[in-house]
C-alpha cells in the first residue's frame, strides 16, 4: 500500500502581489489597469480551487487573481459538498468583483453528485442565467437545457464524435482530457465542431479521478461524514509514496491527483499552434500567480518568469511527450 508523507510545516497560500488591498472588501477595490494592448495568442484562464483553504485565504486569493494577468476564473466548490466555509453568497460575491475587474467568471458543478441535496445544488447552478457553468459531469450537460456552458475535463471527450453531441447539446468551449499526448490532443482538434473553443491545462496538480469514499478521513480513521475536515490541513493534498519512495499521488478528500505539478508552460506557444486556445492554471498553495505571469510574458514575446511549485513538488510532462504522466521530459536534454 502507498505509505503518506505528511508535512510538519505550516502552510501559508500564495496571495500574489495585492498588498494595497489587503485592507478592502471586495467590492471597494479599484479596476485594475489595462494590462496590454497587444493581441492575445491565447487566453489565460485559473481553474476552479480544488483544495479546502479556509475563507479568508480563499478571498485573498481571488483578490489577488483580480489584479493577475488573467482573463477567465472558474468559481466554486468541486470536491466536496460537506466543505462549509465558502456559502454560495460567497461564491457569487467573488464572482461579482472579478466581472467588475474586466474577468470572465465561470461557475464550475461538481464532479461527482452522490446525494439528492447535492443534485438539487447543481440544478440550482444550471438554471442561473448570470454566468455560464462549467459542467462537471453529465447530468449538468442536461440540466442546462441547450443553454451555453464549457464541457470540464472529466466528461471524457476523446473524439469529434462526443465533441459533435456536446456541442448539440449547447457546448462553447471544452477542457481537454488530462493524458493526453501532442500528436493525438493535434487530432481532436482537427475533428472539433466550428463554434467550439479548446482549453488546456498547463500548470498544477493534475485532478486524475473521484470517489464516494474519502481518501483524507481514512487515512486518518475516520468516517466519511465525520471526517473533522482534515483536508483543510493540507493546502496542496496529502502526498502519497510509494514503498520505495517514491512520489506517486496525492489525494484530496475524494479526489486522487498527481503528485507532481503538471508544467506545460513551456509549451504553450506549441499547445496555441496546435490550436489551443485557453490555457488553464490550476489553483495551488504557492507559484499559481508566477505561472499567469509566466504565460502572459510568453503570450506577449517576453521570456517567462521562473515559478517556484509548493514545497517538496516536483514537475510532470511525461503525458504530452507520450510517456508515462508523473515523467519530467526534457526534450532539449
Amino acid at each position: 500500500m502507498p505509505k503518506v508523507r505528511r508535512s510538519r510545516k505550516a502552510h501559508s497560500i500564495d496571495r500574489g502581489n495585492k498588498e494595497p488591498y489587503m485592507h478592502m472588501s471586495l467590492r471597494e477595490m479599484p479596476l485594475p489597469e489595462a494590462l496590454s494592448t497587444q493581441p492575445l495568442s491565447w487566453r489565460i484562464a485559473v481553474g476552479p480551487l480544488l483544495y479546502y483553504w479556509s475563507r479568508q485565504d480563499t478571498f485573498d486569493f481571488y483578490a489577488a487573481v483580480s489584479c493577475a494577468p488573467v482573463d477567465i476564473v472558474y468559481l466554486g466548490e468541486t470536491v466536496c459538498s460537506r466543505r462549509h466555509e465558502m456559502r454560495n453568497d460567497d461564491w457569487l460575491e467573488i464572482a461579482a468583483m472579478l466581472h467588475k475587474c474586466g474577468k470572465s467568471v465561470v461557475l464550475s458543478t461538481r464532479t461527482l453528485i452522490e446525494t439528492q441535496s447535492e443534485a438539487s445544488a447543481v440544478r440550482r447552478l444550471c438554471e442561473q442565467e448570470e454566468y455560464p457553468i462549467e459542467a462537471g459531469e453529465t447530468g449538468s450537460v442536461g440540466m442546462r437545457k441547450g443553454q451555453p456552458f464549457v464541457a470540464g475535463p472529466h466528461l471524457n471527450a476523446y473524439n469529434g464524435g462526443t465533441l459533435q453531441w456536446l456541442r448539440e447539446q449547447g457546448a462553447t468551449r471544452f477542457v481537454v482530457p488530462l493524458e493526453m499526448n501532442r500528436t493525438t490532443l493535434a487530432q481532436l482538434i482537427a475533428e472539433t465542431p466550428a463554434g467550439m473553443e479548446v482549453e488546456a491545462m498547463v500548470w498544477g496538480r493534475m485532478p486524475l479521478a473521484f470517489s464516494a469514499r474519502c481518501f483524507t478521513a481514512r487515512h486518518f480513521r475516520l468516517s466519511k461524514d465525520e471526517c473533522g475536515f482534515r483536508c483543510s490541513e493540507h493546502p496542496d493534498g496529502l502526498e502519497l509514496r510509494t514503498r520505495e519512495s517514491q512520489s506517486f499521488l496525492a489525494i484530496n478528500g475524494i479526489q486522487t491527483q498527481s503528485a507532481a505539478c503538471l508544467d506545460l508552460l513551456d509549451q504553450a506557444t506549441e499547445l496555441a499552434r496546435v490550436g489551443v486556445q485557453v490555457m488553464r492554471i490550476s489553483p495551488q498553495s504557492q507559484g499559481t500567480f508566477n505561472a499567469t505571469m509566466a504565460l502572459d510574458a510568453l503570450r506577449h514575446g517576453r521570456p517567462a518568469v521562473p515559478v517556484v511549485l509548493p514545497a517538496g513538488m516536483k514537475r510532470c510532462n511525461g503525458y504530452w511527450h507520450g510517456h508515462a504522466g508523473l515523467a519530467q521530459v526534457n526534450p532539449g536534454a
